[in-house]
């Protein structure tokens, strides 16, 4: 298939472009590279173009004779959401409504949603399942469920077909070095962890210690980026083989702490991680774990590379070659 990657010069986008061309499909990477590198187009052609203008978007989408759609291009930082609610609801919303407009006018019928487990705000059991209450408790969260919403009502009254991702912590770099994760700013742990530990910060910051978890820090589900690569090509392919409309979640049903994140990045470093306790993050649930069960029956997914400590080397080896 001929394949539409919004947001494919960023880190998961740029991933699945790579995951794409090796099962097989031609990716197309639309990205205005506001967050985006030019370098990580490695796999399709780049074609530089912003989301607010897309007049010529339904044209393009015929003439390149475009199949399908994998949406990423969005904003993603939980925190900047909460100061910056409108920057986001523009991006994540307006922005994708025009998306599916021109795909509809241009009788594109497939898309893969990267969505989040933001949407489920303050989990009431762990690990979560797709049916979970969804009651977001960020600006971030509240678009990626808006949009959710909005994909079940466009496939009732046109017939679009979709699949939303929700993924739990994306992490890790291309075990084969050609990829890897480069955000300005960095908001990761896992790669925070790491450039402190290089010494290119001054420390990794722990935004709350008095959590209810074990040791008081947040809890997270980190899963590999090439998997979610994986997970979306697999997507994809279910839609294009008749699979029905739904939301999945992709994650590992394994939550790690600050702390132990930050206690693993400096096993494999030959310094230790300076870290700074700090108080807690606006936004910021405690245990975010996921149950990804449905994934694994509906796509015949399994994770195979998001081990932490395979998801800590493969990112230090990453950073550790320094900007591409």
């Amino acid at each position: 298939m001929r394949v539409l990657v919004t947001g494919g010069a960023g880190y998961i986008g740029s991933h699945t472009a790579k995951a794409l061309a090796k099962a097989g499909h031609e990716p197309l990477v639309l990205d205005n590279l506001s967050a985006g590198h030019r370098w990580a187009v490695k796999w399709g052609r780049l074609l530089e173009w912003d989301l607010a203008d897309t007049e010529m978007l339904p044209q393009f989408l015929e003439k390149e004779r475009v199949e399908a759609v994998l949406h990423f291009a969005a904003s993603l930082l939980v925190g900047e959401s909460v100061q910056e609610p409108r920057k986001y609801f523009w991006n994540n919303v307006v922005n994708t409504l025009r998306l599916l407009d021109a795909m509809l006018e241009a009788g594109v019928k497939r898309i893969v949603f990267s969505s989040s487990a933001a949407v489920y705000g303050n989990p009431q059991k762990v690990p979560i399942p797709e049916d979970h209450p969804k009651e977001p408790v960020n600006p971030y969260g509240e678009t990626k469920l808006a949009m959710e919403r909005a994909l079940q009502w466009y496939g009732n009254a046109y017939g679009l077909k979709w699949v939303a991702l929700r993924y739990f912590n994306a992490a890790g770099a291309d075990a084969e070095g050609e990829l890897g994760e480069s955000h300005d700013p960095e908001a990761h742990l896992i790669p925070l962890a790491i450039l402190a530990a290089l010494g290119r910060r001054s420390h990794v910051e722990i935004y709350g210690t008095d959590y209810p978890t074990p040791d008081g820090t947040a809890l997270r589900d980190y899963i590999h980026v090439t998997d979610l690569g994986d997970a979306h090509v697999r997507a994809l392919e279910y839609l294009a083989g008749g699979g029905q409309s739904r939301a999945l979640n992709l994650g590992t049903g394994r939550g790690y702490s600050v702390r132990e994140v930050i206690n693993a990045v400096g096993k494999i470093s030959p310094h230790p991680v300076p870290f700074r306790e700090g108080p807690r993050r606006a936004g910021d649930p405690p245990v975010l774990v996921a149950d990804a069960s449905h994934a694994g029956k509906v796509l015949g997914w399994k994770p195979q590379h998001s081990e932490l400590v395979t998801i800590i080397q493969n990112a230090w080896t990453w950073h550790s070659k320094g900007d591409p």
